[in-house]
């Protein structure tokens, strides 16, 4: 699972420099984090692939007004609309943006060069006609919390049962680093986002780093056919919840705007 994907960040500050916020050269910067470069290509009206700062002012040109995140998986076309080419390769991507006032959305196609330890990363995001229509199975954020706090405890009894539950010093070190970017003051969103989407994409992501960790460990405990498919059932649907609350909360900000 995704615990920041790039299409959440995309959006989120994306979605300030559209309110006027932030600028775009801060926008762009928080956008391409530790990768190297991000670019836009396939825009109506450009030859080739462009800038962040110029391919967002062009949405903007355009008439885009919002951006929403979609997260789908197999089986879940979590937060798309169509058409069968745009969702296609959004579930390849496990991650995309659609567009507000324009009819348009942007799959991120991401390239890795160099050693471990010094990976240059590039992500061109591909724009691509999508139908205007409301997203797939996106939750409000009360929904999206009651889901997330019930599915965690229903998951946690499981897994604990099983002894396949993220611990041991591994997950401990990997939610240590994780607090530990939360208390240097990482923005979980950007500015004119409602502190309960904060709450609960911090609260998403923290259970979609568990979920990882659960997958990464093997089978743990769970020696017997019927375990392992027990702990997979126990798994999934959290995991599902998880990426349910991240997309209600990164479009907490289009969907707010839109109740006036």
């Amino acid at each position: 699972m995704l615990v920041e994907p790039r299409s959440g960040r995309l959006a989120a500050w994306g979605n300030s420099l559209l309110a006027g916020l932030v600028s775009p050269d801060d926008a762009a910067l928080s956008i391409v984090g530790a990768d190297a470069v991000h670019r836009v290509a396939e825009l109506p009206g450009e030859n080739g692939p462009v800038g962040l700062t110029l391919g967002l002012g062009r949405l903007r040109a355009m008439g885009v007004t919002g951006l929403r995140v979609a997260l789908p998986a197999p089986g879940h076309p979590l937060g798309l609309s169509g058409p069968p080419e745009f969702n296609a390769r959004a579930l390849d991507a496990e991650e995309a943006v659609v567009a507000v006032g324009a009819a348009l959305g942007l799959v991120p196609e991401v390239t890795e060069a160099g050693p471990a330890g010094d990976v240059h990363v590039e992500v061109v995001w591909h724009c691509l006609p999508v139908r205007e229509a409301p997203p797939a199975d996106v939750p409000s954020l009360g929904e999206a919390e009651r889901e997330l706090a019930e599915a965690l405890r229903e998951a946690t009894a499981v897994l604990t049962r099983l002894d396949v539950a993220a611990s041991g010093p591994v997950a401990e070190a990997a939610l240590s680093a994780y607090r530990a970017r939360a208390e240097a003051g990482r923005e979980v969103l950007a500015p004119g986002y409602p502190p309960r989407a904060v709450r609960v994409l911090s609260l998403a992501q923290r259970v979609g780093l568990l979920v990882s960790l659960a997958y990464e460990r093997g089978h743990g405990g769970a020696v017997a056919a019927s375990e392992m498919a027990a702990r997979a059932e126990a798994l999934r649907p959290v995991e599902r919840v998880a990426r349910r609350a991240q997309v209600a909360a990164y479009n907490a900000y289009v969907e707010e705007r839109e109740r006036g």
